[in-house]
């Protein structure tokens, strides 16, 4: 399939959310998903859904990007694909940032991406120091470190005045209300069921379901 990938992407204007979804499934995953990290992939068609939804609000196309907590690279990568005009990709985790090294190497040798935008910064969310327009993450649901997902949040609010942030759908209330206190409005929201695949060996089904949600904020001005 990576022979006709080129033919998806025109003068680095992408054909439609579709084509998008299928460049994002060629992506490595995690190899040796972490628990303690809540290393879950997202999948592509979700991903790409967000970030053509992101794409159509004008705030990917030559934007500077940050993919909070990266792991493969799905957000940047696509946002690359997109025409951002920089993109840091932000990861803790070594095994996971040479995941994502690679995933742009692929993708720059297809053509699809300008590599010299990609920027990796391999540390601790908290220690991101740049200013972006855009984040986009899918931090840890808080399950396996109490406020996981508060360090990303509190961190993606003091970076740039837009927000793409995945949760769980029955956490919104809370993540709102702390936006809120950070100067920012939830300004759309968009439901999906997110796929958890039995990469960790204590799953017992194949797929567990959840519902998540992807909230947009925006800062208020």
């Amino acid at each position: 399939m990576r022979a006709n990938l080129r033919k998806i992407v025109s003068k680095r204007k992408i054909v439609s959310k579709g084509h998008l979804a299928v460049i994002l499934s060629q992506l490595r995953e995690f190899e040796l998903p972490k628990v303690n990290l809540e290393q879950y992939v997202i999948d592509p068609e979700i991903a790409a859904d967000v970030l053509w939804k992101a794409y159509l609000l004008g705030d990917v196309e030559k934007k500077e990007i940050a993919d909070l907590g990266a792991g493969p690279g799905s957000f940047g990568i696509g946002a690359l694909v997109l025409g951002c005009s920089k993109v840091f990709f932000v990861e803790k985790d070594t095994e996971a940032m040479e995941i994502a090294k690679i995933n742009v190497s692929n993708m720059k040798s297809e053509g699809l991406i300008d590599g010299k935008r990609a920027n990796f910064r391999l540390i601790d969310v908290r220690e991101f120091k740049e200013r972006v327009n855009t984040v986009f993450q899918n931090p840890p649901f808080g399950v396996k470190e109490r406020g996981a997902d508060r360090k990303f949040l509190e961190k993606a609010a003091e970076k740039a005045k837009v927000i793409y942030s995945l949760h769980k759908s029955e956490t919104e209330g809370f993540v709102t209300r702390l936006m809120r206190t950070k100067g920012f409005n939830l300004t759309h929201k968009w439901a999906y069921n997110f796929a958890l695949k039995a990469t960790l060996k204590y799953h017992i089904r194949r797929i567990k379901r959840i519902k998540v949600s992807c909230l947009r904020f925006a800062l208020i001005e």
